[in-house]
C-alpha cells in the first residue's frame, strides 16, 4: 500500500476541516453523536462518523481512497485529551 502524502500545509489542512465542519457537517452530526468521531475529506466534505477514529477514517477510505482527512470529536475543540481533568458538577 502507498504511503499517502498531505497536500496542504498543516495550517491550510486545519482550515479547511475546520470550515468544512463548521458549514456543511455539524449540523448533520451533533445530535446523537456527541463525544464520537467525524472524519471529514477536506477535498470532497465527505465525512463518517464512529466511536472509533479508525473505522470512521477505514469507511471514508473505502470510498476515497486518495482522501486527506481531518478529524474531529463531535461536541469538544479536542480528539484527545491529556492530562487531568476537573470533574463536572451538575
Amino acid at each position: 500500500m502507498p504511503v499517502r502524502q498531505p497536500r496542504y500545509s498543516k495550517e491550510e489542512f486545519a482550515r479547511r476541516g475546520d470550515e468544512i465542519y463548521e458549514s456543511q457537517v455539524r449540523q448533520q452530526v451533533e445530535e446523537g453523536n456527541h463525544g464520537k468521531i467525524v472524519g471529514i475529506d477536506i477535498e470532497t466534505g465527505a465525512f463518517e462518523v464512529d466511536a472509533n477514529e479508525i473505522a470512521a477514517c477505514d469507511r471514508l477510505e473505502a470510498r476515497y481512497p486518495d482522501a486527506q482527512i481531518w478529524i474531529l470529536r463531535v461536541g469538544s475543540r479536542h480528539v484527545r485529551r491529556f492530562g487531568g481533568r476537573t470533574r463536572r458538577t451538575a
